[in-house]
């Protein structure tokens, strides 16, 4: 089929997407844009629409979610191309280590071991497979591998998955509050000396532990954060509506006026929930 057929043709799948990054790459008739970017300026981008599918899935905003894991799928094809362009490897080449890892971490549904075990099992299983991989490539450390650009407090929670399974964790949760205690009262020792280098150590030492509390309570705290964030977001722009029925803006009002208008907003969602 003659590449602009194919580029034009709406059932031709992923092989019509791969042809379309390649004409968007090509050197002399290629889109100007796409053709100056290299993997670091397009990796910011690849991060967001990880997130905006994420959004998504979160609003249960389906409609949208296709078009979503769409452009998370052309971000893998844009960093393939370029490392096909540079020699490193070929789109076909993740497809097949993909394809590889998923078979060699599911030997209980690929291969002969028995699949009657409790998703527990299978994710100790799944660990211990992954902790034999990363011997393999001389990863020696329980802590290697965590991605250094993580989201920090993703980061922090996987960094303590990590300790806790070679041992390095309190075996309860009461013990994680009193540290999280702890580290507040050091935290408010530090405000009292003005020194901002060491204010903002404690600081991240008390989201660290919080991050830790959100895994024993089997909670993924920047999960956790993001819907706090969404829920301040909703709250305080019916605040925000609330002042603009009376013919006010935030700037307007004060604290008392804003924070029982808060308090109702809280209330009715309560009463719908």
């Amino acid at each position: 089929m003659p590449e602009h057929d194919l580029i034009h043709d709406a059932q031709a799948g992923i092989e019509r997407l791969l042809e379309i990054m390649r004409r968007l790459r090509d050197p002399d008739t290629g889109c100007p844009w796409d053709i100056e970017q290299d993997f670091d300026t397009i990796a910011p981008y690849t991060i967001e629409e990880a997130y905006e599918v994420a959004d998504a899935i979160e609003r249960r905003a389906w409609g949208e979610l296709k078009g979503e894991l769409g452009d998370l799928l052309f971000q893998s094809v844009f960093h393939a191309q370029m490392a096909q362009e540079a020699g490193h490897f070929t789109f076909q080449d993740v497809v097949r280590t993909m394809c590889d890892k998923m078979v060699t971490r599911h030997p209980h549904v690929f291969g002969d071991e028995d699949r009657d075990k409790s998703a527990q099992q299978q994710t100790r299983d799944w660990e211990a497979i992954k902790a034999a991989e990363r011997a393999q490539k001389a990863q020696a450390g329980a802590l290697e591998g965590v991605a250094p650009n993580l989201p920090a407090l993703l980061r922090a929670y996987k960094l303590q998955q990590r300790a806790a399974r070679v041992g390095f964790d309190w075996p309860d949760t009461g013990d994680v509050v009193a540290k999280i205690a702890e580290e507040a009262n050091e935290l408010v020792e530090a405000k009292g000396t003005a020194d901002p280098d060491w204010i903002e150590e404690e600081y991240g030492d008390l989201l660290f532990v919080l991050a830790n509390l959100g895994r024993h309570l089997g909670v993924e705290p920047e999960t956790a954060l993001r819907k706090a964030s969404a829920k301040f977001t909703r709250r305080f722009s019916a605040v925000e509506a609330a002042l603009a029925e009376a013919g006010k803006r935030p700037e307007q009002s004060d604290l008392e006026e804003m924070d029982a208008l808060w308090n109702a907003v809280k209330a009715r969602e309560k009463d719908k929930g």
